[in-house]
């Protein structure tokens, strides 16, 4: 009973901080998840520590990961805030990202690890993991040229349902397992369950969100069950391979950032391929 209230106390928190931040406008919106990028970040390059490193070095090639990953994210932040202006915004993020990731080479070649490019291509991933997809958020919140927040505060809900329904369902009836090798209590009776569900709540909300045409939220729907699914078992082959359970204990009751944002950040990139396909 402890650990359910800690867990129930977390979440209330959790969804209140989320809420805040995506209906109380731009700032609040670009302020948190700047600070959930950045702790996705920083937890998944504790997870990548080398063990021959030096607490101090290791603190050191976060740091700089860190700030190399926040480069298209906070470019855009710039753009939307009109810092300064881009027509292309998202291809100048980019291109000023590369020559910065290069410095993560550069910082390794004056270290003496004995895996170099192991580091550096950790390193890499995490930006590819974790800083782009939330980058390429922003690309949702302005995707009809004016801030609004419906299709990310749609897909969490949506993500939120699909975890909870697959979950729910999969503990009464599941039998079939989906994954065995990366998540063993994952089934197919709590997946299927997840995707009826889900797309039952995408129809809700395009009567909620009419801007925005049922055909639409019902495949917005599809790429939650199938790449936040796929997002899931990705974090828990990272976290199997680790031999780790939780990513970290930010969250009391529900572990860290990287295991709440794991399905979400992995479908970030085809909902926002869509959305700018849809437009």
């Amino acid at each position: 009973m402890k650990g359910l209230m800690l867990r129930l106390s977390t979440g209330i928190v959790f969804v209140a901080v989320m809420l805040g931040g995506l209906l109380g406008g731009i700032y609040p919106f670009l302020l948190l998840f700047a600070v959930i990028t950045s702790g996705c970040l920083w937890e998944f390059y504790g997870l990548t520590k080398d063990p021959s490193e030096s607490q101090a070095q290791h603190r050191q090639r976060k740091i700089l990961a860190l700030l190399v990953g926040l480069v298209p994210y906070l470019y855009l932040v710039g753009v939307h805030l009109k810092w300064w202006a881009s027509d292309t915004a998202l291809a100048h993020a980019f291109l000023l990202y590369l020559p910065l990731a290069f410095a993560l080479f550069l910082y390794e070649l004056f270290q003496t690890s004995e895996l170099p490019f192991t580091k550096i291509a950790n390193n890499i991933i995490g930006h590819i993991y974790i800083g782009l997809p939330f980058a390429a958020l922003q690309l949702l919140a302005f995707w009809d040229g004016t801030f609004d927040t419906s299709i990310i505060l749609g897909l969490l809900i949506l993500t939120w349902t699909n975890d909870t329904a697959a979950y729910l369902v999969g503990s009464q009836i599941g039998k079939t397992p989906l994954f065995p090798r990366i998540s063993p209590k994952k089934t197919w009776e709590g997946t299927m369950g997840g995707v009826l569900i889900c797309l039952g709540m995408s129809y809700l909300l395009s009567r909620f969100y009419t801007g925005i045409a049922v055909s639409d939220w019902l495949i917005l729907g599809l790429i939650v069950v199938v790449f936040g699914s796929l997002g899931d078992l990705v974090e828990s082959m990272l976290k199997r391979s680790l031999k780790i359970k939780d990513s970290g204990n930010l969250l009391p009751g529900h572990g860290g950032m990287l295991d709440r944002f794991d399905a979400f950040i992995f479908l970030i990139p085809f909902a926002a391929a869509y959305v700018l396909l849809m437009r």
